[in-house]
């Protein structure tokens, strides 16, 4: 049996399918005895709306596009959680996708959803992304796009971030007042701003406590548990072990940490260790991580508002906004 359709509960009713369109929608035109028929009826043949047939007539689904770097990282996992309860309030779903940190596959994606007719996309960037081509791609065609935690200068849209800077700078501070004077950081990828915002942060606290910047202790890597081990190991060939460790974040900090156990060395009688995000596991190490926390659950949150709030205003005065959240130190036991 073919899905009932508006003109069928038209037809039933004797009602033009306008009337039971606006009716659907909750129209204040419509009185509430018409509403009331129209919706017995819908739910009698298990009406549901045509949101193809909608997406052709408006060019655009009820539909949000997702795009992360990974959904396996708990951080991630946390702000897509809060992507998705605002959106559902809104009446939209969401589509997810991982660019894996590949930027073709970042560009791929972007397309795909485009295709799918979506209203908006949230979009945290690869670290392998260096042209926003595709992103500006969309905007010439008026997808609005919200970018979170990872983020560009070089494109004109709101974005959501938390203050990478003052957490780092907070990590460093809190482990030179512990009493540590040789203090490594393992860096992420040049390019990303939250890579550039926690090395400042970790320069400028060791310029504030008089201690020297000291290029050889900053091993540049990725985001991984992997670049935590690879990091750690080229500490281990300098002259001079460090005696701290301010990593990028959680998952580089935990490759840093089974790196330093597999060696013999205690955490942090020999080497202190701060991560950054609060994931989970951090709190589950022994001696537990010492990291920064940074509210993911809120990023999603308010990304989506933002994305949502330009959608519904369709405003061409639309000006970008850029909000940014406050970090917090969590002290435990490896500093």
């Amino acid at each position: 049996m073919a899905p009932a359709t508006i003109k069928d509960l038209a037809k039933t009713l004797n009602l033009s399918p306008s009337t039971v369109s606006r009716a659907l929608r909750d129209h204040p035109d419509i009185s509430h005895l018409t509403k009331k028929r129209v919706m017995s009826l819908a739910k009698k043949l298990d009406y549901h709306p045509d949101t193809i047939a909608q997406s052709l007539q408006t060019k655009k689904t009820k539909t949000i596009g997702v795009i992360v770097p990974e959904i396996k990282q708990p951080f991630f996992a946390s702000v897509i959680n809060g992507i998705e309860e605002l959106v559902y309030a809104s009446g939209y779903t969401i589509i997810v996708c991982q660019s894996n940190e590949i930027y073709d596959r970042e560009v791929l994606y972007t397309r795909t959803l485009v295709s799918h007719r979506v209203a908006g996309l949230l979009v945290s960037l690869s670290q392998t992304t260096q042209s926003l081509d595709h992103f500006k791609m969309l905007q010439r065609r008026g997808i609005p796009i919200v970018f979170f935690d990872r983020v560009s200068n070089d494109i004109e849209a709101s974005k959501v971030v938390v203050d990478d800077y003052k957490g780092a700078l907070a990590a460093v501070d809190h482990l030179i007042r512990a009493g540590y004077k040789r203090i490594a950081h393992l860096a992420g990828p040049i390019n990303l701003s939250i890579s550039k915002y926690r090395l400042k942060g970790y320069k400028d606290a060791l310029k504030q406590n008089n201690l020297p910047f000291k290029p050889e202790l900053v091993v540049y890597g990725g985001l991984d548990e992997t670049d935590g081990v690879i990091g750690f190991q080229k500490l281990l060939n300098l002259a001079i072990l460090p005696d701290a460790v301010f990593a990028v974040n959680d998952p580089v900090a935990i490759g840093a940490f089974v790196t330093i156990k597999e060696h013999g060395l205690k955490i942090p009688g020999d080497i202190a260790l701060v991560g950054f995000s609060n994931t989970n596991v951090s709190s589950l190490l022994e001696p537990p991580l010492t990291t920064v926390e940074q509210p993911s659950y809120e990023i999603g949150k308010i990304a989506a508002q933002l994305l949502m709030d330009q959608i519904q205003n369709n405003d061409e005065t639309f000006v970008p906004k850029f909000k940014i959240l406050k970090t917090h130190l969590i002290v435990r036991g490896s500093t």
